[in-house]
């Protein structure tokens, strides 16, 4: 296992790296996940490029500090953890919050950005309502008042029918995240509109939604896409929240189209 100490956090991370001519994709997970969820993906990407996936403070092996968190904080974890990488010039591949972080790492740190794949989220993601909520209950029950609807939100009726098992498993990674891991990241969501900001976009950019997602519908994504300019827009079929898990060879087709189109690859 790698680790790094940054911004007085160790962050876990991992690289896979391929050869000095391919670009680096960089995984960023969403709320309540660590980089496992990438595995599927990273599997079929070895080779094509060189790989960094890393669990954001709060979240997976990394540290956790109190509540609340802002955007900035996220981002600036993982601008310090590619410096000490060594790594610019970065595909920045974000899910949910890790599309938000990603947005935030493109207008902080350009530099270290040369594409972005913004993977169900959104500019602004959630309501007036939504975050409060959330938070409220988590402060007062815990996750666990929250895990069967989050699961909801996350898989598709067919993921929940007939892979079972896999299932178990992820409500276990919810329901083993640090509390105030992810009560801080529901304060940064909260609190977080790029919206403005994504009009300013420069770097070749895909928004790709999950049809069957809960928690950042289709619509929500295509209004995300109308912001920036020149964003592709693919939707995946049979995906809920979380395509990487549930639909992870066509993820990975729209990613290596995209890197090609674009003259990335």
């Amino acid at each position: 296992m790698q680790f790094a100490q940054v911004n007085g956090v160790s962050l876990h991370y991992q690289v896979i790296s391929a050869a000095d001519d391919k670009p680096t994709i960089v995984f960023s997970n969403s709320l309540a996940t660590d980089f496992r969820i990438w595995r599927d993906v990273i599997v079929r990407l070895v080779g094509e490029c060189s790989i960094v996936t890393y669990d954001k403070r709060g979240h997976g092996l990394s540290d956790s500090t109190p509540a609340p968190y802002k955007l900035d904080d996220h981002v600036n974890d993982l601008a310090a953890l590619l410096d000490h990488l060594g790594v610019s010039n970065a595909i920045i591949c974000g899910l949910s919050v890790g599309g938000l972080i990603a947005q935030g790492l493109n207008f902080l740190r350009p530099d270290l950005v040369r594409a972005l794949i913004l993977c169900c989220t959104g500019a602004k993601i959630g309501d007036d309502d939504t975050w409060p909520d959330r938070i409220k209950a988590v402060e007062e029950g815990g996750i666990e008042t929250l895990l069967e609807t989050i699961m909801k939100l996350w898989f598709t009726p067919d993921f929940h029918a007939n892979r079972s098992a896999e299932l178990a498993g992820y409500r276990n990674m919810v329901r083993r995240v640090d509390k105030e891991g992810y009560l801080g990241t529901c304060m940064a969501l909260r609190d977080a509109d790029l919206r403005l900001a994504a009009t300013e976009i420069k770097v070749p950019t895909i928004c790709i939604a999950g049809d069957q997602d809960g928690s950042t519908p289709p619509e929500l994504v295509l209004k995300t896409a109308k912001l920036i300019p020149d964003a592709r827009y693919e939707v995946i079929k049979g995906a809920g929240h979380i395509p990487c898990v549930e639909q992870p060879e066509i993820l990975v087709e729209i990613i290596l189209a995209f890197l090609k189109d674009a003259e990335i690859t």
